[in-house]
């Protein structure tokens, strides 16, 4: 769809290939033809999908260490995205965690941008600066800039003209926060990707994960050395060194592996297990897609995608034990794998689109009474 309306599509940043990153995927899918505006890019990190794309990056893609040092540059990306020009765009559709809600829009033109979470850095620091291992005089430094930007955040999320939120839990984050009521839009899940395998399920639990301390894999990696339950762990970050000391011999870590490995582990675990506070989380809904259960935490995005008893478990509290318990009695309960799939189903992508182009539609109409209020000589 486009209706010679000319569309930017903007990002935070893609250095990394996770929910947010597909969710930009999809938006190519509805515009093939508009660029991406971001502030940095790692070309080896990105999905297969933006390969192709046209990408405009900032200044900061020359900073030395960026890559690897992205969240100490917090302070700015705010600069970063008002150098972006998008003058000669009439739509802009933005996805963001962080400042590409800020980018400043031309005139006349509307502004679409789908909200994964209010910006960490300066609504949850300490959550934003967990696990980046910086001087104490640092972090202190660096929680004095939170106030400004919270202001500068506060701000650019009344001037989008449709901020959309992705899950329960941020869309009360929103309403809290910006004092917005928004609609929410579920991210989408590429459910066509995977399959239900013909082999029975194997003995062993799944994480797949990037490995940092927020996630908290720490609690399953102790609950399952505990119970002395198989688990693999699919992923690689910085947490890795602390968890592979924490792990006993039941625990076994891969590190990175390739999509069609992903799913051979997904379709045959006995349950992806899920022990964080997620936004939304599309990886326990991929599980779904093979047809296998998840055991969640019961907090966050995972209370909009996990039926209790359809398509997984909670535990309640987030703690070892907690977990444990809840693996222990997991093998007395049956599955069905064509119920559990169809569930993650309801998530899929052509419903995403469905539900964004009928938001965008609206918005594309304004800007047609904007054009024609221009042409005829009055200030839109």
């Amino acid at each position: 769809m486009n209706n010679g309306i000319k569309v930017a599509i903007v990002h935070d940043y893609l250095n990394q290939a996770g929910g947010a990153e597909r969710v930009v995927g999809v938006f190519r899918k509805l515009f093939p033809d508009a660029p991406i505006y971001t502030s940095i890019v790692d070309e080896n990190k990105l999905l297969p999908e933006l390969k192709d794309a046209v990408i405009h990056t900032t200044f900061m893609q020359k900073i030395p260490g960026i890559m690897k040092r992205f969240k100490l540059f917090f302070w700015l990306y705010p600069f970063a995205f008002r150098t972006i020009d998008l003058t000669e765009y009439n739509f802009v559709l933005s996805s963001s965690s962080a400042y590409a809600k800020g980018v400043k829009k031309g005139k006349g033109s509307v502004h679409l941008c789908y909200c994964h979470t209010p910006m960490r850095f300066a609504w949850d620091f300490e959550g934003y600066m967990e696990g980046v291992n910086v001087p104490d005089f640092v972090k202190k430094t660096a929680k004095l800039l939170t106030y400004p930007l919270r202001s500068w955040d506060k701000k650019n999320s009344k001037n989008v003209d449709q901020l959309i939120a992705n899950s329960t839990v941020v869309k009360e984050r929103i309403r809290t926060i910006y004092n917005l009521d928004v609609p929410i839009i579920y991210p989408p899940v590429n459910v066509d990707r995977f399959s239900i395998a013909n082999d029975p399920p194997e003995d062993y639990f799944l994480i797949v994960s990037r490995l940092v301390s927020y996630k908290k894999i720490d609690i399953a990696v102790e609950a399952c050395t505990r119970t002395n339950k198989r688990l693999i762990i699919i992923g690689e970050g910085p947490d890795r060194k602390r968890l592979e000391g924490l792990a006993g011999n039941s625990i076994e870590f891969l590190g990175r592996r390739s999509d069609e490995e992903v799913t051979y582990y997904m379709q045959r675990c006995q349950a992806l297990l899920f022990p964080g506070v997620e936004d939304f989380g599309i990886t326990p809904l991929e599980a779904n897609a093979c047809g296998r259960p998840v055991i969640a935490y019961y907090e966050g995005g995972a209370l909009d995608t996990i039926k209790e008893g359809l398509n997984g478990l909670f535990f309640k509290e987030q703690n070892a034990n907690s977990l444990a318990n809840v693996l222990s009695s997991f093998n007395e309960r049956n599955w069905d794998s064509n119920s559990v799939r169809k569930h993650a189903e309801t998530f899929n992508e052509q419903i995403f689109m469905k539900n964004l182009e009928s938001n965008i539609k609206t918005l594309i109409d304004k800007i047609e009474i904007n054009t024609k209020t221009i042409s005829m000589g009055v200030e839109a």
